[in-house]
């Protein structure tokens, strides 16, 4: 059994994805920061259908707690899987914020940044000694890095880096044969950054040639694939599942 480690997997894409990977037979270790009740529902919807998944606490933005994330992960890799190590990783953790430029503050600059480009550069490293060889990584970013929105620059921003940061992890674990690829969604029926309002969502489908915003589990689908072995030769790419946002 493949294991994947899924970051921000309690609600919205995370979980989804989560769902999507136990259902391909995947054990699956969820993630979240200040939601355990939702992380455990997660679990539960997986063990109900016969998966394996455990439910770990990790705030993406403090990589002073990864060391002991990592150690918990050991602990719980070993106790539900008789592992030593996982194989797949889902840098997926994140926050919205919409702020024009000229009122963004370093505070919220620097928040943005910790969880979006920051913190899965250091998680990936710290978790790298326990991925298999063969592995594959898959960064979370956004089509905001192709379309330019207003009031979301620091996070395009990172998403950018993100994008970036995902080449260079494919070049130098190629040694390794761990891949790594990352998914770039469009709008999706999520509550980042609070959610889309009746108006908003009909302004992104009008937008979209599809004529309407994304599921969640159209993105979980997309990356339950990605991770299989239907896609070995994909590597170092970002892929834009957007149902065709401005094109």
């Amino acid at each position: 059994m493949k294991i994947v480690i899924i970051t921000g997997s309690s609600r919205g894409i995370g979980a989804a994805t989560a769902i999507e990977c136990a259902r391909r037979g995947m054990g699956v270790v969820v993630t979240y920061n200040s939601n355990p009740d939702k992380a455990d529902e997660v679990v539960a919807t997986i063990t109900a259908k016969g998966g394996k998944a455990v439910a770990l606490k990790l705030d993406v933005g403090d990589t002073g707690s990864f060391a002991a994330f990592r150690d918990a992960l050991r602990t719980q890799l070993k106790a539900v899987w008789a592992r030593e190590k996982f194989d797949f990783l889902v840098n997926n953790a994140g926050y919205g914020l919409y702020t024009p430029l000229r009122d963004v503050t370093e505070e919220q600059f620097d928040g943005l940044y910790g969880v979006h480009l920051k913190g899965p550069f250091f998680l990936t490293q710290i978790l790298l000694p326990l991925m298999e060889d063969g592995g594959q990584i898959v960064n979370m970013t956004s089509a905001t890095t192709r379309v330019a929105t207003s009031g979301v620059a620091p996070y395009a921003s990172f998403k950018g880096g993100l994008e970036v940061l995902t080449r260079y992890m494919a070049k130098e674990l190629g040694e390794r044969g761990i891949r790594a690829n990352s998914i770039a969604p469009g709008a999706i029926c999520t509550e980042l950054g609070g959610g889309l309002n009746d108006e908003f969502e009909a302004l992104l489908a009008a937008q979209t040639a599809l004529g309407r915003v994304g599921e969640p589990e159209e993105i979980g689908s997309a990356v339950g694939s990605l991770l299989s072995g239907e896609n070995r030769w994909i590597n170092a790419q970002n892929i834009e599942i957007t149902g065709g946002y401005i094109i």
